[in-house]
């Protein structure tokens, strides 16, 4: 499983870097618009943390023409290091698109994915990754995980090279439920992120072996 940090906040990225084996990171409008900061400020910054790890930056034109166009630019931006990636609403146009953009290539990322069907289909188009909505499909009655899993067992039967990419979390089980389908990869939230790496018993045992060898460990280094 590959962790990646769904935000765009620069200290809790930061932050993540520091203790956190992060594969990369991913934005999209809406992540954008909780910063209230402009992407010619916050993309080149998301560069210089995320390195040559995965960078997926969504595209917010309509038309698959200036999605390419707006993906070159990103990637230009990015530079040859950062492991670029353009995340392409599956509408029409952004069908039509994920192929030119292949071509001129760029990789793509297939993303705001609900049903089964879309993911193959984005498969069969040539995306890179694709991004089903997890808890979206949850709060819908939809089973999320059910989904994730018919999207994982597909690509292995058809041995499909697209990944998947497992998007909007609300709760470390979803994120737990979705490893046990074989998912190549997640994107979480800070918070959530947060949760699965710590545990108050784990905090109890260290306070406990804090207590029992302060007296004990005696050897300088």
């Amino acid at each position: 499983m590959y962790y990646l940090a769904d935000t765009a906040n620069i200290e809790e990225i930061k932050k993540l870097s520091h203790y956190f084996p992060l594969q990369g990171i991913t934005t999209n409008p809406t992540i954008l618009a909780a910063e209230g900061k402009k992407l010619s400020v916050i993309l080149p910054e998301l560069v210089k943390l995320v390195g040559d790890k995965m960078l997926h930056v969504q595209m917010i034109s309509e038309k698959a023409e200036r999605m390419v166009d707006e993906a070159k630019k990103y990637r230009e931006i990015c530079g040859e290091k950062c492991d670029f990636y353009a995340k392409i609403p599956i509408t029409e146009e952004g069908f039509r698109a994920i192929p030119m953009l292949k071509k001129a290539g760029i990789k793509v990322t297939a993303t705001a994915i609900f049903t089964h069907q879309q993911a193959l289909v984005a498969a069969r188009a040539g995306a890179n990754f694709v991004a089903p909505y997890v808890n979206r499909l949850d709060n819908i009655s939809s089973h999320g995980i059910e989904v994730v899993n018919h999207i994982v067992k597909s690509f292995t039967d058809f041995k499909l090279p697209t990944k998947v990419l497992a998007a909007s979390f609300k709760t470390v089980d979803q994120v737990h439920r979705v490893t046990l389908t074989g998912c190549y990869s997640a994107t979480i939230s800070y918070e959530i992120l947060e949760r699965l790496r710590s545990h108050p018993m784990t905090d109890a045992s260290v306070d406990a072996f804090q207590k029992d060898g302060k007296k004990l460990y005696d050897i300088p280094f």
